[in-house]
């Protein structure tokens, strides 16, 4: 019955969805133009081969948890074809970025019982990988119907997700059945998993994806031509602001702004968790009267460059090699803050609010062995902890290597779901066969 009621609002609220599609797409023309495929239409894309899988990752920050899995299963399965699909511009880029025509990309539809079928007549998958939190109760069915496999890997329920599931819990006893296997990524999301109802016979506690991660030699040498190509000589030192929020940006170019009398060559790379809110930015860079460039303009930094205001997709962990010093947003406000795990894989020092309950295990890590500086979200303390590493690299160096070693302790998350995915990725056929 519940799922009745949810599919009807679903119908009825998509007037309402378009209005927002094409709101959106005035600042990013993808979510006008690849409207058709929040429906399940995918005319004018090749369509997948038969018998592969799907791995869906909502936005930026699932897919490049998913990366090191989906480059291990091409590399251990490279007859097996591969559909990623997101939800947002952001992570439709970063698939791009990542992988190129090495796998097949679509958006996945809206949860619509009719989107979903045509989803699935289109990609016909023999497996369903979910990274970290989308359960949805049509495509969950339709998936189950079929007798296809559906896995949720690096799996997370945060505070919230757990709360609200929790006001239906007696109604989710169904859709949970037809969930094969959650490798869960950390003891807290496992036992929210349980308490849910779920079946702790079929839940793994793996480890988090997320310390999987490592920085490759084409990286750095990408990161090398960026540098030359920006004049962004090792003379003027860099921190960035990364994946920041409404309400984060006056605060951190107030904090820039007392850093530059103190230090008045450096420069701020300050980049937008959403590309919609990339405009809103740079209106405020130019009420402040700060100079600065768009990387997307493809320019050189000059000599009284500020701020270089990163606008582009697909190109966060390229910024954050460019950086010194790197501050996490998210946290000054309550959002949650997001992954720190990436800085941190290039030997910086990371500077945090105190908003990080998206990521409780990585900070609680992180803080046991001080691999991290957490701040009060107000411009003295955001501008005294840069300052702080600016001018004690030493310290920061220590700070950074025993985030490093968190990261690097952790690591083993990609070699346990590769083992428990095995008999899933080597079948030919669904449950039946």
């Amino acid at each position: 019955m519940l799922v009745r009621l949810y599919t009807l609002l679903g119908y009825i609220i998509q007037p309402l969805l378009l209005l927002v599609m094409w709101y959106r797409g005035r600042t990013l023309p993808e979510y006008r133009q690849r409207l058709s495929e929040r429906y399940g239409f995918y005319s004018k894309i090749t369509q997948p081969k038969a018998n592969g899988i799907v791995i869906h990752a909502a936005s930026v920050g699932e897919v490049i948890a998913a990366t090191p899995l989906i480059k291990a299963i091409q590399a251990q399965y490279p007859e097996l074809a591969l559909t990623v699909t997101t939800v947002t511009p952001t992570g439709s880029e970063r698939v791009r970025s990542a992988f190129g025509n090495s796998v097949s990309h679509v958006y996945l539809p809206y949860d619509l019982p009719d989107a979903i079928n045509r989803f699935l007549k289109f990609v016909q998958p023999r497996l369903f990988i979910v990274i970290e939190t989308e359960l949805w109760p049509n495509l969950i069915h339709q998936i189950h119907q079929r007798k296809i496999p559906f896995v949720i890997a690096n799996a997370r329920l945060s505070p919230r997700s757990a709360k609200r599931y929790g006001w239906i819990k007696n109604h989710l006893k169904g859709m949970l059945n037809q969930i094969d296997l959650v490798l869960a990524q950390d003891e807290v999301s496992a036992n929210r998993y349980i308490q849910l109802g779920f079946d702790s016979q079929r839940l793994v506690n793996t480890g988090n994806l997320k310390f999987d991660l490592n920085v490759t030699t084409k990286q750095y040498q990408a990161i090398a031509e960026a540098r030359v190509h920006l004049n962004l000589n090792l003379r003027r030192p860099v921190w960035i602001a990364g994946s920041t929020h409404e309400g984060e940006e006056s605060l951190i170019l107030e904090a820039h702004r007392k850093l530059l009398i103190i230090h008045p060559s450096l420069v701020l790379i300050l980049v937008p968790r959403h590309p919609e809110r990339f405009a809103s930015v740079e209106e405020l860079l130019r009420k402040m009267q700060m100079p600065y460039i768009k990387r997307s303009d493809q320019r050189s930094i000059l000599p009284n460059t500020q701020v270089l205001l990163g606008d582009t997709m697909g190109e966060m962990m390229l910024l954050y090699g460019l950086a010194q010093v790197a501050f996490v947003g998210g946290s000054l406000v309550k959002h949650g803050g997001h992954n720190p795990l990436e800085p941190i894989a290039f030997g910086l020092p990371v500077i945090s609010g105190l908003h990080t309950f998206n990521f409780p295990e990585i900070f609680s890590k992180l803080r046991c062995v001080d691999g991290v500086v957490e701040i009060e979200s107000n411009v003295e303390a955001l501008a005294g902890a840069v300052n702080y590493f600016l001018e004690n690299p030493e310290l920061g160096k220590e700070i950074s290597q025993a985030g490093y070693d968190v990261l690097k302790e952790n690591q083993g998350a990609l070699k346990r779901h590769l083992a428990l995915l095995s008999p899933y990725l080597e079948s030919k056929g669904n449950k039946d066969e």
